[in-house]
């Protein structure tokens, strides 16, 4: 029986800036509007209060398990199937793209948000060792 593949949105030594038309200046802490988390804040707690602790597939994974209101008896089926097709990286993620916040991808693939305004986010986008890439734009270009 042949294995199914596996699906990673994970970066090595990477650093995601905020997208070109993020329509803030400076970052934002995603609001919580209703008593149901966004994928927005899911992420931020998960990342913002534990840099370099996850992978973005961790995170990603958790958003869809918070969502889904997964319980641990089916997880790591749920786990399975899940990373047997592909999903949206950080490059698509709410706080790369409206929130102001850029995401350096580690050696490791563990992840740290870092605020636009910040001297760490200046530097790390011009960081030669690393792969500098931008998130996804919100709106097409015409």
């Amino acid at each position: 029986m042949a294995t199914q593949k596996t699906h990673t949105t994970n970066f090595i030594n990477t650093f995601i800036e905020v997208a070109t038309d993020c329509p803030v200046q400076l970052a934002k802490f995603p609001q919580i509007k209703t008593d149901i988390q966004t994928v927005a804040n899911i992420q931020f707690e998960m990342v913002a209060h534990n840099p370099y602790k996850y992978t973005s597939d961790e995170v990603i994974f958790q958003v869809f398990v918070t969502k889904n209101k997964i319980t641990s008896t089916t997880l790591q089926l749920e786990k399975e199937i899940f990373f047997s097709k592909g999903h949206a990286c950080f490059r698509c993620s709410p706080l790369t793209k409206r929130y102001g916040w850029g995401l350096h991808c580690n050696e490791n693939g563990k992840i740290a948000l870092y605020a636009l305004e910040s001297d760490e986010y200046k530097k790390l986008s011009k960081d030669k060792n690393l792969t500098i890439v931008k998130a996804m734009r919100t709106t097409k270009i015409k």
